[in-house]
């Protein structure tokens, strides 16, 4: 081989290798050119993270209407912390304490975690030419906010299926009191501001025939009497498709961390989507790198673990996970089980708060200036520093970050559970104007 051809062949594959390694950076960098006009019913082609090779089924397009990447913040701690601080676990074990902030995803109207599944979602209901979207959740859903919000945003008409223990007293105070009661309580107040259309049902409805044949449901009516073309959308964006939303999260992630090490990845889970994501991503991607993965914990707020395992399984099946080349597992539902860890965590039950877990995320927002909502995030961390506290020798002198899924406006629900903390730590008092010494 002459010496000019070997340097031909050479320069081949090092152009070759940019021009990669520049469609991989253009993929995980195209929502963080946040100065640039974006057009948010824009199909953007999509490049998946090269450690994503084993998931086999892949989306062509997204949307760009989430703010990413979102923050990752390192929680200081005082020297002097209270024995009572939310905070004192962490400095006593010597935890360095990080958050992922997707509270922070998109605003108020759209922030949270859904909206990294959203991007996927739509993208494909408008590929689909549709242009009406069904979807379901609870009553302070911040997956259905956030849905009909970015529904209006590229221009398809948002329908919201509710559950709520309050749906026959709402239906009766409309049709014998011609009277609407539903209200406007947090996430209700973006649900109709942007004029959802919503039913109700309640929690024994839901349980009894399931989430996806009320959806159908719907969608069969909207499609029949109405001529709507409709897209349906599961609870929580949980499937195979919205859970790419997160595996391009963890290479945001991994940019963000630029090698520093992470020993424990803490994160609520309520329907699979988030937790298949970030349990997927985290897996593949630190196997490319040969890297030691962090230790993965999902805090369910409903249902018991075994569920949720499954769930994430079946969302792996759907993406088409090959584990022949990256595990000795002989299932997917062990490899699974392998990589994460799932804590019980639904105390009450979902969306039903104890006075000590309200308590936690007072006292946190006061240590902190970080809000946690009390259905997923609130619950998730509380239940896990009750795992930290029963194994202290585990977690000392690690690092732990934990994945705000955002939802803050649930907050909003249990203003009459709160109001005496909040008052405890706020007094309000009449400023003296007249006074020179501006004293009261």
């Amino acid at each position: 081989m002459s010496s000019k051809y070997f340097c031909r062949c050479i320069c081949t594959l090092i152009i070759t290798d940019l021009l990669l390694a520049s469609m991989r950076l253009h993929s995980r960098s195209v929502n963080a050119i946040t100065m640039t006009i974006q057009t948010p019913n824009k199909l953007i082609p999509y490049h998946p993270p090269e450690f994503a090779r084993p998931l086999r089924n892949v989306p062509s397009h997204r949307l760009n209407i989430a703010n990413l990447p979102s923050p990752l913040h390192r929680i200081p701690m005082s020297s002097d912390l209270k024995k009572d601080s939310v905070l004192k676990p962490f400095q006593d074990l010597n935890i360095d304490f990080l958050i992922k902030r997707d509270d922070m995803s998109a605003g108020v109207e759209l922030g949270g975690n859904k909206i990294r599944k959203l991007e996927f979602l739509l993208a494909d209901a408008l590929q689909s030419n549709c242009d009406t979207v069904v979807t379901i959740g609870g009553e302070q859903s911040n997956h259905c906010r956030a849905t009909a919000a970015a529904c209006r945003l590229v221009g398809l008409e948002p329908h919201l299926i509710l559950r709520t223990k309050r749906a026959n007293r709402v239906e009766e105070d409309k049709m014998v009191k011609q009277k609407d009661s539903f209200g406007h309580v947090g996430n209700l107040l973006f649900d109709r501001i942007v004029g959802s259309r919503i039913y109700t049902c309640t929690p024994g409805e839901y349980g009894r025939f399931g989430s996806k044949v009320l959806v159908d449901r719907v969608c069969a009516d909207l499609s029949g009497s109405k001529g709507k073309k409709v897209y349906p959308i599961p609870v929580g964006g949980s499937n195979g498709l919205g859970t790419w939303g997160y595996i391009d999260a963890i290479h945001e992630l991994k940019d963000q961390l630029n090698g520093e090490k992470v020993h424990h990845v803490v994160f609520a889970c309520g329907s699979g989507g988030t937790a298949s994501g970030i349990t997927l991503g985290l897996a593949l991607g630190y196997r490319e790198e040969r890297e030691k993965m962090p230790e993965i914990h999902a805090v369910g707020v409903c249902d018991d673990p075994e569920y949720f395992y499954q769930e994430v399984k079946r969302i792996s099946q759907e993406m088409d996970l090959d584990i022949s080349g990256v595990s000795t597992c002989e299932s997917i539902e062990d490899y699974i089980k392998e990589c994460m860890t799932v804590h019980q965590g639904k105390g009450k039950g979902y969306a039903s708060s104890t006075k000590e877990e309200l308590s936690f995320i007072v006292n946190f927002a006061l240590e902190t200036g970080i809000i946690l909502d009390p259905v997923y995030s609130g619950k998730a961390l509380f239940y896990f520093m009750e795992e930290l506290k029963d194994h202290p020798e585990k977690y000392r002198n690690t690092s732990i970050l934990f994945w705000h899924t955002g939802g803050s406006l649930g907050v909003y629900d249990k203003i009459d559970e709160m109001s005496d903390m909040m008052n405890n730590i706020s007094s309000v008092e009449r400023l003296n104007a007249y006074s020179s010494s501006g004293k009261t």
